[in-house]
């Protein structure tokens, strides 16, 4: 796997269009993974019977995402906005395996 250029270093358009293109297939790479744990959460959840939504952790993951956000030079209201969907969904998901919300 290549290292990604940076963006200065991109000295065209065509350059440019590649490096986002790769960093979006990492990127989709990544949250099939995170799918794939939250497949694992739903399994344990249903053994013990922690329910879909549990408040305190999505606070937990939200604040940990804009603390990383901001550690990047990232506007953290963006990332929470991609997390709470990303959460809610994965939410979603867990409760039509496991019942409840």
């Amino acid at each position: 796997m290549t290292k990604p250029k940076s963006p200065g270093a991109c000295d065209t358009m065509q350059v440019l269009r590649g490096e986002i293109d790769d960093l979006d297939r990492k990127l989709i790479s990544l949250l099939a993974l995170r799918a794939g744990y939250i497949d694992r959460a739903i399994e344990i959840k249903a053994q013990t019977g922690l329910p879909a939504r549990i408040p305190d952790r999505v606070e937990d993951v939200v604040t940990k995402v804009r603390l990383a956000a901001e550690g990047e030079g990232l506007d953290p209201d963006l990332a929470e906005g991609l997390w709470r969907d990303l959460i809610e969904w994965s939410i979603a998901r867990e409760a039509r395996q496991i019942g409840g919300d």
